[in-house]
């Protein structure tokens, strides 16, 4: 049984940096393909990173530059370093696998405010 456990966000500043980590267990992490996603309040969830298992790695426009996806096979875990938060990245985020989802975790709240 697949399991996803994220954690890593809070209220920061604009400007300000998160670190977000996802363990995974119950699957083989290190050949799937994974991604960050985000749902903000009444918007769709959307896809914001991915990276795959040989580590190449994808962004969307709206934070392109901004956020860093990286992964560690060894802890089973995906990573996002997000640097120069704007209040439009406040959402709950998620990580997932890239391509035919598992069942989501519980997600972790960003909240970008002064």
């Amino acid at each position: 049984q697949v399991q996803l456990v994220e954690s890593g966000g809070g209220l920061v500043q604009p400007g300000g940096s998160l670190r977000l980590s996802c363990a995974a267990s119950g699957i083989i992490f290190s050949v799937n393909d994974m991604g960050w996603y985000r749902q903000a309040p009444g918007k769709q969830r959307e896809l914001v990173a991915r990276i795959t298992a040989q580590s190449y790695t994808a962004y969307a426009d709206s934070v392109k530059g901004r956020f860093t996806i990286s992964r560690d096979n060894a802890k089973n875990t995906v990573y996002l370093q997000m640097d120069s938060l704007k209040p439009e990245d406040t959402a709950v985020y998620y990580c997932n696998r890239y391509g035919p989802r598992w069942a989501w975790g519980q997600g972790t709240q960003v909240t970008v405010s002064s």
